[in-house]
């Protein structure tokens, strides 16, 4: 309150803030929004806090939000710890016996455990499950195919125990959601045949997203999100101008897997997704509650 007992500049602002917000809360009540966590958003302490009040802020308005965490860094200093060799293909971890009991004991464990009390700290209920978790993401064993570049001749990567998600269990997180708590997933999946995979983060998020009719897929990324030719922000695709910017280059780099991770997502049963600028503060809420949103989102249509 100011001196003649009127309320602050700073109060009246968030009461707007507040009322601005309403249609968007009304848009979203009762739905549930999948978050991929990861990059300098889950490496920045003070960004970390942030992320964690801001998805419990999301169940305490009626949101219900399903955080999919990655965790490459922590797993790349566990690995060196221990002295266990580790490479990458085409962006990839080549995870053999040794190096995915290291990958499943970091995600399913400190990480997945960090990422649960950030929410916790911030006042709501948030559990920690990995995808072999109640069956919640079987996976199968990840090809990838190269051309050599001398012969042109077609050949098959093995990756290890690198896994893609094609099977969802969504019983789990209503079961989950329904409780009132947010669950927090480590991408750790199970084989067909008992096997244990590392799964890229990105695609159990999408896979989570079109499995459970999300109304957003939210990928928090390093970048602002697509980019036209002039460096300019996209704010808006159909699938379709997605799938033409790859055909073009216009999308390009790091940038197409998360792009069809969306595409995914949406043609699976996903309303829309969007890539984020995580390293903003507020990231999620700014993309759901704000008109000019934060990122690149797109459709189905």
């Amino acid at each position: 309150m100011t001196d003649q007992g009127l309320p602050s500049a700073d109060a009246l602002q968030q009461a707007a803030t507040l009322a601005g917000a309403l249609p968007f809360l009304r848009r979203y009540a009762g739905d549930t929004i999948v978050v991929k966590y990861g990059g300098h958003a889950m490496g920045d302490p003070e960004l970390a806090q942030t992320f964690g009040k801001d998805i419990a802020l999301l169940k305490l308005v009626g949101i219900n939000p399903v955080v999919v965490h990655g965790g490459g860094p922590q797993i790349n200093q566990m690995l060196e710890r221990l002295q266990v060799k580790s490479s990458f293909v085409d962006g990839f971890r080549v995870t053999d016996a040794a190096a995915i009991d290291v990958v499943e004991m970091v995600l399913c464990g400190s990480v997945n455990k960090q990422v649960a009390s950030l929410i916790n700290e911030a006042g709501a209920l948030a559990v920690g499950v990995s995808g072999k978790d109640g069956g919640l993401v079987k996976a199968s064993k990840l090809l990838r195919k190269v051309k050599d570049p001398v012969t042109g001749v077609e050949q098959t990567l093995d990756l290890g125990f690198v896994g893609d998600p094609d099977e969802i269990n969504p019983q789990v997180l209503y079961a989950l959601s329904g409780s009132g708590l947010i669950p927090v997933i480590a991408p750790v999946a199970g084989g067909h045949n008992g096997e244990t995979f590392n799964v890229n983060a990105d695609s159990v998020a999408g896979a989570i997203a079109g499995a459970i009719h999300a109304s957003r897929l939210l990928m928090l990324t390093d970048v602002p999100g697509v980019l036209d030719g002039n460096g300019k922000l996209i704010p808006e695709l159909t699938a379709e101008e997605a799938r033409k910017g790859i055909a073009s280059g216009m999308i390009s780099g790091g940038m197409i897997p998360k792009v069809e991770t969306c595409l995914q997502a949406v043609k699976a049963g996903a309303k829309a997704a969007v890539i984020v600028n995580g390293r903003v503060p507020h990231a999620c809420l700014l993309e759901l509650f704000t008109r000019a949103g934060s990122g690149t989102l797109i459709r189905a249509g």
